[in-house]
């Protein structure tokens, strides 16, 4: 669709996106993101927010979600490669505590949505990643919630036999299993409302 193709993933509402890519004798171009494109593919968000993180072999970040304010997300990498991961937490979804993921690299210039009401990760397979993405929503550190990495409930098969040691940070070594996150407590379209 225009200078996209858009892939629906098993999970309703995430997408494969890959964008068309002009070559020539100077090098290369292409489109991130084009309102209009977009909205033809069903895909209607207003971004907020956008942020890079750079990170080294092994490091994982996630799985992170706010329970306000949640955040619909547009993901790639620029430098390096990553396994970047959703995890479904609507919890009128057939698919709640499902995951679905994808490499994202600067070689397959793939991106990846994930809409709002999931938990987010990824690690990072190259010595080294620059890792972008908008956001449908500011960063909420107060309603910051995290799902550990290994919960065996989802089972996420992160491709850990290509690093040599997983690097947390000391937060989200901390982060509980999905069935020890209370969602239930949250008002309005359960944890993930825009609305305070």
């Amino acid at each position: 669709m225009g200078n996209f193709n858009f892939y629906e993933t098993e999970i309703s509402g995430v997408y494969i996106i890959e964008p068309r890519i002009f070559y020539d004798n100077r090098g290369y171009f292409m489109e991130i993101y084009n309102k209009k494109h977009f909205e033809k593919a069903g895909l209607n968000m207003n971004f907020v927010q956008d942020n890079e993180s750079k990170s080294t072999k092994g490091v994982l970040r996630g799985l992170h979600f706010q329970k306000r304010y949640s955040q619909g997300k547009l993901l790639r990498v620029t430098k390096g490669e990553v396994f970047d991961v959703a995890v479904d937490l609507r919890n009128d979804s057939k698919t709640y505590g499902k995951w679905t993921g994808i490499i994202l690299s600067e070689e397959n210039k793939k991106q990846f949505y994930i809409p709002e009401g999931f938990a987010h990760g990824f690690l990072v397979l190259s010595d080294e990643a620059i890792f972008n993405y908008k956001c449908t929503n500011f960063y909420a550190p107060e309603y910051e919630e995290g799902i550990i990495w290994n919960d065996s409930d989802i089972n996420i098969k992160w491709p850990i036999d290509k690093v040599e040691n997983i690097i947390l940070s000391e937060k989200d070594k901390a982060n509980q299993r999905l069935s020890e996150v209370d969602l239930s407590k949250y008002p309005d379209y359960n944890i993930f409302t825009k609305e305070v």
